[in-house]
């Protein structure tokens, strides 16, 4: 859940003189919590400003009509401003004048900035703009299919999508322009990166032709908006609409894909890296480290995080052998691993209609014991869907956030390439992490929550959420889950998966290993199917460090837990923890487990 920042700055706050002499003053005379309350909206507002595309999915369509060039030096400037005058306005709150709540907004608020700006200092996001998994693209790839945040249900919804396709189109040119920049400059993704990206925008630069040569734009996946009207439109508006759509594809953005492709199969594709860490690039190193710190919210260290993960790794091969003689199969644990991916008993399905089903039938099989667990439930309604086939061979299963509105439903998106290749034995783990309890309660119950300010419902800290979501699936014996072993197994396999991450990324961006050595590595120690494990090595490839936040946020979860469960004994309360460590929202890890240790000490007094 990486967000990309964006464009324009607000207005000035609070009066700061900008003479050293009055700053002190300024200190003094600010009074909390109404300045400070005013801060948080403005600093809410300034964000979505930035990026109206983060606006769009949290269902606030004000700036449904907007797409800023998040490439261009005007926008990193403004960018810059946009934070550091916020760090400065913090300079002027006192601690001694705000609540308990209020001092962890200004504490979140200031890691915020602080890793917006080191973010900013680098030039990864201008210089390599596009991968094949993480990257805007293909976010307006999904708004493009209708059926995802962007509405579309009133012509003035139609015209706001195009104008934004059309400032879309000009980030599409600056994106070719900056990767051959990034060319000149060593910044360029690794070939096997680039070999992903390609069929892409092959996809999206061919337009088909009917028999009499002409252009048929039907099966486009931009021109999908037009293939569902809403019955109420006239016919005038359809056909207005059509001829508007269809001249900007065939005329603007068509050709731009096709460019784009042209690039990337050439030019693009024979300077691309033959290394597959960060370290490949100017400032890699350095690079490295930030992402460490922006993703698993901790000073940890590269060394630290890969000897964690060997660790993990060795633990739950452990729990695995268990389950391996608990079905009674004989032979080595990685036969174990090629039995399960090709077990044909565990690829019951022919239709994605019926996987759907199943991850449902999970959910109500559960539904009795979530009131043992959890106090809170959120309203925001929540559905199943196929990830786009556009973008469903480079996909992972994810989790689309509802409005906050709760109008808009929170998503589980599963891919489904092929149904009679799906195999069943990690869907109980991979429903709690992606749906619920896991993103979608962790999520929704945030944006339901009105004693947070607005910037902070709509937050991301991947320690903590993708933390929590790993936790979670650890409550599957808890919640009447995992009574087959093979879904038990598909749990440990789920977690072996994040403990390798810490290996693999660490060894990709800081101990020099390859693209196969690290593929080998998953092979050797988890059941995942080869390709799965390709599209992995290649995603952490595209995003270092993000993938060392799941491990690090669950043993951090589990900790505390612990920590509260042996302190208070009988008068611990699951439920009630659950709740403290939800109702914050996304937070650093370092304010979760001092928020924690305060819980626990209100016990005691």
């Amino acid at each position: 859940m990486q967000k990309i920042l964006a464009s324009v700055i607000i207005a000035s706050l609070l009066l700061i003189s900008c003479k050293k002499e009055h700053k002190k003053a300024a200190i003094e005379t600010t009074k909390a919590p109404e300045n400070f309350d005013k801060l948080l909206k403005d600093y809410n507002e300034g964000k979505l400003l930035l990026n109206p595309i983060n606006a769009t999915f949290a269902g606030d369509n004000r700036f449904n009509d907007q797409f800023p060039n998040f490439l261009s030096d005007e926008y990193q400037d403004k960018l810059n401003e946009f934070y550091s005058s916020f760090k400065e306005k913090l300079k002027t709150i006192n601690d001694k004048d705000l609540t308990e709540s209020q001092k962890m907004s200004k504490a979140v608020l200031n890691w915020d900035c602080d890793m917006a700006l080191a973010q900013a200092s680098f030039k990864n996001d201008v210089l390599l703009p596009i991968n094949q998994m993480w990257t805007i693209n293909l976010t307006v790839g999904q708004l493009a299919s209708g059926s995802s945040a962007q509405p579309f249900k009133t012509v003035e919804d139609y015209e706001k999508w195009l104008k934004r396709l059309q400032q879309y189109n000009v980030w599409l040119q600056w994106a070719e322009t900056r990767m051959k920049e990034g060319i000149q400059n060593g910044y360029v993704l690794p070939k096997s990166l680039i070999k992903k990206v390609i069929p892409q925008f092959e996809g999206l630069s061919q337009v088909d032709q009917n028999k009499e040569g002409i252009v048929d734009l039907s099966s486009h996946l931009f021109y999908t908006p037009i293939t569902k009207f809403p019955d109420s439109f006239s016919e005038e508006d359809k056909n207005k609409l059509t001829e508007k759509y269809s001249s900007f594809l065939v005329g603007k953005l068509i050709p731009s894909f096709k460019s784009l492709h042209a690039f990337l199969s050439t030019d693009y594709l024979t300077a691309g890296r033959e290394g597959s860490g960060i370290d490949g690039i100017p400032q890699g190193k350095e690079y490295y480290q930030h992402a460490i710190k922006n993703y698993t919210t901790t000073n940890m260290t590269a060394e630290e995080i890969h000897e964690l993960g060997l660790k993990e790794v060795a633990r739950i091969l452990s729990e695995m052998e268990k389950v391996k003689e608990e079905v009674g199969f004989k032979g080595s644990l990685k036969d174990f691993f090629d039995f399960v991916r090709s077990n044909k008993e565990l690829m019951p399905y022919t239709e994605p209609s019926q996987i759907i089903d199943n991850f449902n039938a999970i959910h109500e099989k559960m539904k009795p014991q979530l009131e043992k667990l959890f106090g809170n439930k959120p309203k925001t309604p929540f559905v199943v869907k196929q990830t786009e086939k556009f973008r469903e061979a480079s996909a992972s299963a994810e989790y689309n956030p509802g409005s906050l509105d709760g109008t808009r439903p929170g998503v589980f998106y599963t891919p489904i390439p092929d149904a009679s290749k799906y195999n069943v034995f990690s869907d109980e783990a991979l429903f709690l992490h992606e749906a619920i309890p896991g993103h979608h309660y962790q999520i929704s119950l945030t944006q339901e929550n009105e004693n947070l300010p607005s910037f902070r419902k709509t937050l991301w800290y991947s320690a903590y959420g993708e933390g929590w979501a790993l936790y979670t699936e650890n409550l599957g014996k808890e919640l009447g889950l995992y009574t087959d072993p093979y879904q038990y197994f598909g749990m440990l396999g789920m977690e072996m998966h994040r403990a390798i991450r810490l290996v693999v990324d660490t060894g990709l961006h800081a101990k020099g290993w390859t693209r196969e050595q690290a593929i080998q590595y998953s092979l050797d120690n988890e059941a995942e199917p080869e390709a799965s494990i390709i599209s992995e090595i290649e995603r952490y490839m595209a995003n270092p460090g993000q993938a060392l936040s799941y491990k690090i946020g669950q043993l951090k979860i589990r900790e505390l837990r612990a920590k509260a469960k042996k302190t208070l004994g009988d008068q611990f309360d699951i439920r009630e923890f659950h709740n403290q460590v939800l109702e914050t929202g996304c937070i650093p890890l370092a304010l979760l487990e001092n928020k924690i240790d305060k819980w626990i000490q209100s016990y005691q007094k």
